[in-house]
C-alpha cells in the first residue's frame, strides 16, 4: 500500500494552485478548471473544486508541514497571496516554526531548521 495523494477541497482551484506553486514553490504538474496536482518530493498534493461550501469547512486538520530556507521570505509571499498568520513565529528545538492558513483555511506549518 502507498499514499496516492493528499486531497484539499478548494473554492477556486486555479487560485489555490497559484498559492502553493508561487507561494511555496511547489511544482505544478496538472491544472484544469476543477483539479490541480502539485509535487512536494514524493508526495502529490491534489486540489479539487468543492461541490459545496460544507466541503470547505476546515479546522486544524490536515496540517501540511514544509521545510523552508527562509521562514520570513516564505511568510511574506504567502501573506501577500491571501494567507493569514495563525499565531506568531516560534523558536523551537527544530528552529523557527510558523503556522499560516491558506486562502481556503487549510493549515500550513513552516519550519526553518537551524
Amino acid at each position: 500500500m502507498s499514499l496516492r495523494y493528499i486531497l484539499l477541497m478548494q473554492r477556486d482551484v486555479a487560485a489555490a494552485a497559484r498559492y502553493y506553486n508561487e507561494g511555496l514553490g511547489l511544482p505544478l504538474k496538472v491544472l484544469t478548471e476543477r483539479w490541480a496536482e502539485l509535487q512536494s518530493g514524493d508526495t502529490t498534493i491534489a486540489l479539487q473544486t468543492a461541490p459545496g461550501e460544507a466541503y470547505c469547512t476546515t479546522g486544524f486538520s490536515p496540517v501540511l508541514s514544509f521545510n523552508v530556507e527562509s521562514i520570513q521570505d516564505t511568510l511574506t509571499r504567502l501573506l501577500t497571496m491571501g494567507g493569514r498568520m495563525d499565531g506568531k513565529i516560534h523558536h523551537s528545538v527544530y528552529g523557527k516554526v510558523a503556522s499560516i492558513r491558506g486562502p481556503d483555511g487549510h493549515m500550513i506549518s513552516l519550519v526553518e531548521e537551524d
